[in-house]
């Protein structure tokens, strides 16, 4: 299968990313681990990346959208895959497509986790860090940035899963509840029994 998971910070799609992508038998792959590896590469690519991060700015759509469709042509990809954390707009929603189709590909669904957003603070502000002994939390962790980070979220990436929506290929769960639960009402999302064996899906 081959899948997107969106949700905005602190629903735990890192967590639920990694198990269903196990039970799936499909890499889980993240902007963030693709732009490592070519930095550390140095690959072409990465080495653009590089001068933009290094001078504080945003990489180009058409360089991450170049790095996510290598990383997907590449053959533990070949039979299906899960996104982490991309596509973060809806230009980078319709160059995946594009690209998917020059690859003879196709997204099969899209997982959007949902969480109110009180809760998304209480998770993210309630975390902590122990720093020369003492215990005490990062800035971007505090109340009033975690909602500036939700608020930007919902301005920028949340429009993609109208986006999908409107595709046909979204799924929208509730993600309260433990790791298992919210694991096994992402499967059924996507058609699967909780061993992995895929299914028709069906939207929700």
């Amino acid at each position: 299968m081959r899948i997107v998971l969106l949700g905005p910070p602190g629903a735990g799609k890192g967590t639920q990313a990694k198990v269903i992508s196990d039970k799936l038998g499909v890499p889980a792959i993240s902007t963030g681990d693709i732009f490592r590896a070519n930095v550390s590469g140095q690959t072409e690519l990465g080495l653009q990346v590089k001068t933009y991060l290094d001078a504080g700015n945003l990489v180009p759509d058409e360089i991450t959208v170049a790095m996510v469709k290598d990383r997907l042509a590449q053959p533990d990809a070949e039979t299906g895959f899960l996104l982490d954390g991309f596509p973060r707009s809806i230009p980078q929603a319709e160059q995946l497509r594009d690209s998917l189709a020059d690859l003879g590909h196709k997204l099969d669904r899209v997982v959007e986790l949902v969480v109110e957003e009180d809760e998304l603070v209480r998770r993210l502000s309630g975390r902590r860090m122990i720093v020369d002994g003492k215990e005490t939390q990062r800035d971007d962790d505090k109340p009033e940035t975690v909602r500036h980070r939700l608020n930007v979220y919902r301005e920028q990436t949340a429009p993609v899963a109208g986006f999908y929506e409107g595709e046909g290929l979204l799924s929208r769960i509730d993600a309260i509840g433990s790791v298992e639960e919210v694991t096994a009402r992402a499967m059924n999302a996507l058609g699967a029994d909780d061993d992995g064996d895929a299914g028709q899906s069906a939207a929700v």
